[in-house]
C-alpha cells in the first residue's frame, strides 16, 4: 500500500468528491498543483474561497448571481414575458447559450419519490406564485427539465399548478440530434420525433 503525505492524501479525498473526479483524476489534479509555483496554487485556493464569499442566490429566480436580484432578473434588455423551468444552476448556462433572452426559474432538482425529493424541496410554489402575481406580463412558462422520468414528472406536476394562470405552457423539442443516424435511436426518441415534427 501507498503511503502518501497526509497533505497531499487530503487534497486527494477532498478532490475526489466533486462530481466526475475519482481517486486517480484526483491524484493527477493534486500532483500538478505540486508542479505548479505557489502563486498558481494559491489563485485556485483564493477563486474557492471567493465563490461562495461573492456569491449570492436569487430570491427572483434562484441562480446564482453577484448581485440582488441576480444580473438576469435585473437586466432591462431581457424579455419579461417568458419564463424557462430548469433543474439546475449549470442548465441556465446551457440555455444561454443557444441565444434565450428571457427570463429563469431554477428548480433546485427534479421531483424523485425514489431519492426523497418532493415539490416542497424545490422552488415550486415560488414558480407558481412568480407567474400567479406576474399578472399579464408573463405570457409563456417554457419547460426546460430533464428528458427523464423525474423531469418529466415535474413538468407535468407544475404545469397543472399552473393550468388556472391562463399562461402559454410549453416543453423544449425533442427528438433525434443533428448529425445522429435514425438505426441507432431507440423508439422513445423516434416517436418524440414524430410527434413534433414540422413542415419544411
Amino acid at each position: 500500500m501507498v503511503h502518501l503525505p497526509k497533505s497531499i492524501q487530503n487534497l486527494i479525498d477532498e478532490l475526489a468528491k466533486l462530481p466526475g473526479i475519482g481517486p486517480k483524476s484526483a491524484a493527477r489534479i493534486c500532483f500538478y498543483l505540486l508542479s505548479q509555483d505557489s502563486h498558481e496554487s494559491a489563485n485556485l485556493a483564493q477563486a474557492a474561497a471567493d465563490l461562495k464569499k461573492n456569491l449570492k442566490k436569487c430570491s427572483v429566480c434562484y441562480n446564482y448571481g453577484q448581485t440582488e436580484p441576480c444580473e438576469i432578473c435585473s437586466d432591462e434588455e431581457r424579455e419579461k414575458e417568458t419564463i424557462c423551468v430548469v433543474e439546475e444552476p449549470l442548465d441556465v448556462i446551457a440555455i444561454e447559450k443557444t441565444g434565450y433572452r428571457g427570463l429563469y426559474h431554477v428548480l433546485g432538482g427534479a421531483i424523485s419519490p425514489i431519492s426523497g425529493i418532493s415539490p416542497e424541496d424545490l422552488t415550486v410554489s415560488e414558480l407558481v406564485s412568480r407567474v400567479k402575481n406576474g399578472g399579464r406580463k408573463i405570457k409563456e412558462v417554457i419547460f426546460a427539465t430533464n428528458p427523464t422520468l423525474e423531469g418529466e414528472a415535474t413538468a407535468v406536476y407544475i404545469s397543472d399548478r399552473l393550468k388556472a394562470t391562463n399562461v402559454k405552457i410549453t416543453r423544449l423539442a425533442r427528438g433525434l440530434p443533428v448529425g445522429g443516424d435514425l438505426e441507432y435511436a431507440d423508439e422513445m426518441t423516434l416517436a418524440r420525433s414524430l410527434e413534433g415534427r414540422k413542415e419544411l
